[in-house]
């Protein structure tokens, strides 16, 4: 019962962080372009706090706490049935580019809330580092045939010193079978020794090796500069890695069996709250960068979509026709509506519940 508050109280703070974000990027970017706002809401349903702002917005606080929502003035129109609008702080009124903009600025501000934490993690609680320390010697190997072995650490490589096994291994890739030396200490003991690289092909081009295994995680602390640029490689990398799953989901239809829906989703975020703020930091954080990217697919509906309708206007230098623009959005609601479905039952189907089901039914 513990496991399931804490799953659910995670997934609630995790997705209202993640809308809320994505929905001030919408909201910043529309005030900016001259949009008006009415109502900016954090949850859905009655409104249990509210307040109107000197510009006219509402702010909420809304009774369910799944999401949120900003409702622009013109938003909901569609283009091409609003020629004689002149009301400018309408959204249909804005340029072609302006709407663009506002509509792209939901995904960008989930990926700056992935770079930003990614940074403050990196800067407090430190990046993870492998250590230059032994954890497992290859049998028949350069490393086990100078006599190093568990727990031995390596402090230079041909007097380059070494402080994480990252640089042990750039140091050493590029010199398949090649002398070189090495220091290394054991028991306290500095030593040293000559050893040859070994080698072996990957991808076709020959690497070396040394036939040592690193797995001594450490965090170190990044210097504000260095967690900058940590962070912005770490956005890179989920963002390539998400992209990459994306694309084996649908050409190849690998990795469908990992795909999960809102049960799944507040699974993982109890298990990362339970591992402490840093964990779960770095989980919402990979979170938004898949949820940005996927509110860019070009669906009907999403904001991917949107900008698909957008494109499709500056190619033909107007707006679609209000029908085309309906049967868009009633194929991507349908679209969406069987993924939900299809995952929700994929993630019952994992947590065992039909399983229980047929066993009660005997």
């Amino acid at each position: 019962m513990v496991d399931i508050i804490r799953s659910l109280l995670a997934f609630i703070v995790v997705l209202g962080i993640l809308v809320t974000v994505h929905e001030m990027g919408h909201y910043l970017v529309a005030r900016w372009r001259g949009v008006a706002i009415e109502t900016f809401s954090v949850g859905f349903g009655p409104a249990l706090l509210s307040h109107t702002d000197k510009h006219g917005t509402v702010w909420k606080l809304s009774a369910i706490p799944l999401g949120g929502y900003v409702r622009m003035k013109g938003w909901a129109e569609f283009g091409g049935e609003t020629a004689g609008e002149t009301d400018p702080g309408s959204f249909r009124t804005k340029s072609l580019a302006s709407r663009a903009m506002i509509v792209a600025a939901g995904p960008a501000a989930n990926m700056a809330l992935a770079f930003l934490v990614f940074s403050v993690i990196f800067a407090t609680s430190g990046a993870p580092t492998v250590m230059p320390v032994v954890s497992q010697v290859m049998p028949n190997t350069p490393a086990a045939t100078i006599g190093i072995v568990k727990g031995d650490r390596i402090t230079s490589i041909d007097g380059q010193k070494v402080a994480s096994f990252a640089e042990i291994q750039k140091l050493i890739v590029d010199r398949p079978d090649d002398r070189i030396a090495i220091t290394y200490t054991h028991d306290g003991v500095t030593k040293g020794a000559n050893l040859t690289t070994a080698s072996r092909r990957v991808d076709g081009e020959r690497v070396g090796e040394l036939g040592i295994v690193g797995a001594d995680v450490k965090f170190r602390r990044l210097s504000p500069p260095q967690a900058i640029r940590a962070g912005a490689i770490e956005t890179y990398a989920a963002t390539a890695a998400t992209l990459n799953g994306l694309w084996n989901l649908v050409a190849y239809q690998k990795g469908v069996q990992n795909l999960g829906g809102p049960i799944r989703i507040a699974q993982i975020s109890g298990q990362a709250a339970s591992l402490g703020l840093a964990d779960f930091a770095s989980f919402i954080a990979l979170l938004s960068v898949n949820l940005g990217l996927i509110n860019l697919v070009p669906i009907p509906i999403l904001d991917g979509g949107h900008l698909l309708f957008y494109a499709a206007e500056a190619l033909y230098g107007r707006a679609l026709p209000r029908r085309a623009q309906e049967i868009g959005l009633q194929i991507g609601a349908a679209i969406l509506a069987s993924l939900v479905i299809f995952v929700t039952w994929h993630d019952l189907a994992h947590i065992g519940l039909f399983h229980f089901v047929s066993h009660l039914l005997g």
